[in-house]
């Protein structure tokens, strides 16, 4: 708690997804455990990895075309429940872990949901084709300047 007790960081109630899609803070469940990172005695004794699970197959704020995109794009990271896990431990203290969650969900679900524009099949150009023909010359007529002229003339005494 800093000063006139108010928290020193800030909660939000909401997490921004895309411009019109957004996820309560309520439906993120946090688990903390012990940490292998940084700081010293501190991880033998202070919970200080934080989990983060995020229920996407049964979140409300996600349309179903949402659910499915993430379920599939994000398929490494979920269970079969389509649970979502995200895991902090680079901090020292568990707000700022929590904090580093929040954030790597929302930027995994971003990542997710957006649109990857179609690949349209380029055509090779006339003047590309007719230098890779030019160089096939090039590399047959090396080729054959190396070549023994006369087969014939090694076995004559």
């Amino acid at each position: 708690m800093a000063r006139h007790g108010k928290p020193d960081y800030e909660v939000k109630a909401m997490i921004e997804i895309t411009g019109d899609t957004f996820i309560n803070n309520d439906e993120l469940v946090f688990k903390a455990s012990r940490s292998s990172g940084p700081g010293g005695q501190n991880i033998n004794k202070v919970n200080t990895r934080v989990t983060l699970f995020f229920d996407v197959a049964n979140c409300p704020s996600l349309s179903d075309w949402q659910k499915q995109r993430i379920l599939a794009r994000l398929a490494t990271r979920t269970d079969k429940n389509g649970v979502l896990r995200v895991v902090s431990q680079k901090f020292r203290t568990q707000r700022a872990n929590r904090n580093a969650a929040v954030e790597r969900l929302q930027q995994l679900l971003t990542d997710a949901l957006k649109t990857r524009p179609i690949r349209k099949k380029s055509k090779i150009s006339y003047a590309a084709k007719q230098r890779r023909l030019e160089q096939k010359r090039r590399r047959s007529l090396l080729k054959q300047q190396r070549a023994k002229k006369n087969p014939a003339g090694d076995f004559a005494d």
